[in-house]
């Protein structure tokens, strides 16, 4: 995916992805770290009381193009490849090619549909 295109599938997708996100196991420690999120934000995020709200205001500050690359990068740290995919490959309506990471083992299976 070209990272113009992450910004713009990210609020695309924003519905859906508030459905499969999961803010509480990583995912917010690392945005803070990568500089995507302030304390501040942090803060209002975990404040939120379900974890749709907390999805909700989290990709309401996914404004721009290095913001959405670091967080594709926080959610494959935090377990969350899938989520990913999804943004990657517009809600699954692209063919890819799959890379797999296996320790130091990477396996490409060719035209796999997400």
């Amino acid at each position: 995916m070209i990272h113009a295109d992450v910004v713009s599938s990210i609020k695309t997708l924003k519905y859906q992805l508030a459905n499969f996100i999961d803010p509480d196991f990583g995912l917010l420690d690392h945005l803070l770290r990568l500089n995507v999120l302030t304390h501040r934000e942090v803060a209002v995020i975990r404040s939120e009381r379900t974890v749709y709200t907390k999805n909700d205001a989290l990709l309401e500050l996914l404004t721009s193009e290095d913001k959405c690359v670091n967080f594709l990068e926080a959610l494959q740290r935090t377990g969350q490849q899938h989520v990913v995919n999804y943004v990657t490959q517009n809600g699954g309506q692209r063919h890819i090619d799959v890379v797999t990471y296996q320790s130091n083992v990477v396996r490409n299976d060719e035209h796999v549909r997400v």
